[in-house]
């Protein structure tokens, strides 16, 4: 533990609730964390989806549970250890600090925008934490985005103040300065503690409806253009995280090992939420770095990981310090036998798992990938089975809570598959046909900050949102095909997937990543293009790709054109922004 924090004395929050409204106060710990109560309401969304009267009473912020699991410890980073209480405590007191600087009572900021910039430790949550006690809404800025990055989301989410963890005071204040706002600034992550105010004093607000308060914007990766602002309430929050920590069985036991960036639903929400909401464990790493996170994986010191998730390139770079690193039998004995034992659950996300890392991760670890499919505006929409057959390459079914949709690209948008978590139908005569992929619940977005038009075209006339994905549901689980924009090629006649091929030339020996494009063709209309990254010291011509490809694919989806690219440029969470590739390599 922090020296010196578990020890002082801490704010809680203590609420009431008649008339279904909520009383805020400040005051000293009770002896009993048990005690620390929290009482909030929900409205329902009517104009898109109503939530049952029953579920009214469970609607609160994850910060409203910490007090229940008070010394259980909640984050291990790089500076130390971080019980529930010590976050929550630092947590009131920079809600205090916010609230102050902005001329407010505390937790009446009505939803005005806080953005902060942390690093991948404690610091981050008592960030967010702290703009949700103080009645604002989290603007969660990326440490590696450039300055002109972070003042174009600090400016288009109009933020009203920033929060700066302690190594990026020096990107914060002079944007701060120029746009002139208030910028505070948090002390090192190992003396958090010291935001904490021992003090005697009392403020109460009125606090109603947490489920219709906005709660976070997070910025979309901006693949169609600049980045939108996706608002989120914390009734859409909770919708997330309580299907999750429900369908992945999350327990206070738990410990998950987080590697990711904290801009994006993957990494805030299945990551970090989810393990805060049930009083698990989560040991943050302020970077992914192959070697530490086999070290952490293996680790028999406790507490020992048995959660992890990642993104596809990750789990490629840790096969690839496998293979280079982990070469005697014994050690490769090892390694299998410890992550059978030790660990209950590894999820792969946020873009196209590739079948061969599957296949070869599997035999590594003796572990299936989870995989499940999600997005910033939907957070998880369906998954693959915690227990039961996991279908390589497909995305499972939708989650409880969810609806999901297929439609044709027609005039009248027929309906191909309509289906939830306990059934699925198909239109008679429709069945394996693809169609663009519709969602509909409580975890769906409520807008495209200050976009009316974008978020109206987002949606259809009966509240369903457009995913732009195409989807195609066959042997009785969903399968995402590609973005309908980027992944879906028209070539002489041909709908073909770019995932799909991709999948098949990643089965190539030489062929280490891939990304396929359609290249613009005056005979073809589109040209199958494949972007390649070749292992090292390998080489490859377009004659000999064709050669291989026509023992494995399908003759119309055969590459007709080769780019060898000394690295592919995918993002922090493995994605690829195949127009930058088309502009790069095309125009």
């Amino acid at each position: 533990m922090l020296p010196g924090v578990a020890a002082a004395a801490c704010s809680s929050l203590k609420w009431t609730f008649p008339r279904w409204k909520a009383t805020l106060y400040r005051t000293h710990c009770p002896s009993e964390p048990g005690k620390w109560l929290l009482g909030t309401t929900v409205q329902s969304r009517a104009q898109r989806w109503t939530v049952a009267p029953s579920m009214r009473i469970n609607q609160k912020p994850v910060f409203a549970r910490a007090p229940s699991f008070a010394e259980k410890l909640a984050i291990i980073d790089s500076s130390g250890s971080h019980s529930y209480k010590q976050l929550y405590c630092s947590s009131v007191g920079l809600a205090s600090r916010i609230s102050a600087a902005l001329n407010s009572e505390f937790g009446r900021l009505e939803g005005k925008r806080i953005s902060f910039l942390c690093a991948n430790d404690a610091s981050y949550t008592v960030a967010q934490w702290a703009a949700w006690m103080s009645g604002g809404t989290a603007v969660p800025l990326y440490r590696k985005h450039p300055p002109s990055e972070l003042e174009y989301i600090i400016s288009d989410s109009q933020s009203s103040l920033l929060v700066a963890a302690h190594p990026y005071t020096e990107t914060l204040e002079p944007l701060a300065q120029k746009l002139g706002l208030p910028c505070l600034t948090l002390p090192p992550t190992s003396n958090l503690g010291a935001l904490h105010e021992a003090d005697k004093r009392e403020e109460d607000t009125a606090v109603a409806d947490w489920a219709d308060r906005p709660a976070m914007i997070i910025y979309t990766s901006g693949t169609t253009g600049r980045p939108k602002g996706v608002l989120h309430t914390h009734s859409n929050i909770q919708a997330m995280v309580q299907c999750l920590v429900s369908e992945w069985a999350w327990s206070r036991e738990d410990v998950i090992l987080h590697t990711l960036p904290l801009h994006h639903v993957h990494g805030i929400v299945n990551k970090l939420l989810c393990p805060l909401w049930v009083g698990a464990t989560c040991i943050m790493l302020p970077e992914f770095q192959p070697q530490k996170v086999w070290e952490m994986l293996l680790s028999s010191k406790a507490p020992m990981v048995n959660v992890f998730m990642a993104v596809p390139t990750i789990y490629s770079k840790l096969i690839q310090h496998y293979d280079q690193h982990f070469t005697q039998p014994h050690v490769k004995d090892f390694v299998k036998a410890v992550c059978k034992e030790r660990i209950r659950l590894m999820v792969s996300g946020s873009a196209a798992l590739p079948l061969p890392t599957l296949q070869r991760w599997e035999e590594i670890t003796g572990h299936t990938l989870l995989e499940r499919y999600g997005m910033t505006e939907i957070g998880m929409a369906m998954s693959n089975p915690l227990k039961g057959s996991r279908v390589p390459g497909a995305v499972g079914l939708p989650l409880p809570g969810v609806e999901v949709r297929i439609v044709m690209n027609n005039t009248t948008n027929t309906t191909i598959v309509e289906g939830t978590h306990r059934e699925t139908q198909v239109h008679p005569g429709l069945e394996g046909k693809e169609g663009e992929l519709l969602v509909r619940g409580t975890s769906v977005f409520k807008e495209y900050w200050n976009k009316p038009r974008e978020t109206a075209e987002s949606f259809t006339d009966d509240g369903w949102f457009k995913t732009g994905d195409t989807a195609v549901y066959k042997d009785g689980v969903y399968w995402i095909m590609g973005r309908s924009s980027v992944d879906i090629i028209k070539s002489g006649g041909y709908k073909i997937s770019a995932l799909e091929v991709e999948r098949q030339l990643l089965a190539h020996p030489d062929i280490i990543d891939v990304a396929v494009i359609g290249a613009p063709d005056a005979t073809w209309g589109q040209k199958v293009t494949a972007v390649v990254q070749l292992k090292k010291g390998r080489r490859m011509t377009l004659p000999a790709l064709k050669t291989w490809a026509r023992e494995h694919m399908a003759p119309y989806t055969i590459p007709t054109g080769l780019v060898l690219v000394e690295e592919m440029p995918r993002n922090q969470m493995g994605k690829v922004n195949k127009k930058d590739l088309l502009r790069h390599f095309f125009t």
